[in-house]
């Protein structure tokens, strides 16, 4: 029995499952920042461009999982152990995307409403961003 295709299963769970968490948590901290300029344009303010930044750290994963997605492609190891491992870092860096979008979506308000705190709130963020970099980092190690 051919079992190679397990290889290639593995490959599309963790680009699918990644790109699934980075384009809900984009449209979450996007959502936010949308009306956080809303709220700004309405009081005659200046809206801040570094509510992007928060909009856009969720896709990363994304980019995260395609370099994953061609370490298990060129892998030697077995398939049924890389479809296992792509379909856990998928779910991994898709919870990481999603809870960054709404952990970003909090800081785009918070910081919309007072202009403080940017570097605290972006520090969050970040730290949701490490589960993913964890991920890469161990699993692309153990292919």
């Amino acid at each position: 029995m051919n079992t190679e295709w397990f290889r290639y299963i593995g490959a599309a769970f963790v680009f699918g499952f990644s790109a699934i968490g980075s384009v809900i948590g984009a449209r979450a901290a996007g959502l936010a920042a949308i009306g956080s300029w809303k709220r700004s344009y309405q009081a005659n303010k200046q809206g801040s461009f570094l509510l992007v930044s928060f909009a856009g750290a969720p896709l990363t994963q994304t980019i995260y999982a395609f370099i994953l997605m061609s370490r298990m492609l060129s892998s030697a190891k077995d398939p049924f152990f890389i479809m296992c491992s792509g379909i856990i870092a998928g779910i991994s860096m898709s919870l990481s995307a999603m809870g960054q979008g709404q952990v970003a979506a909090a800081g785009c308000d918070a910081y919309g409403e007072t202009g403080k705190g940017y570097s605290n709130y972006i520090i969050v963020v970040g730290l949701l961003e490490t589960v993913a970099l964890f991920t890469l980092a161990f699993t692309f190690s153990a292919l």
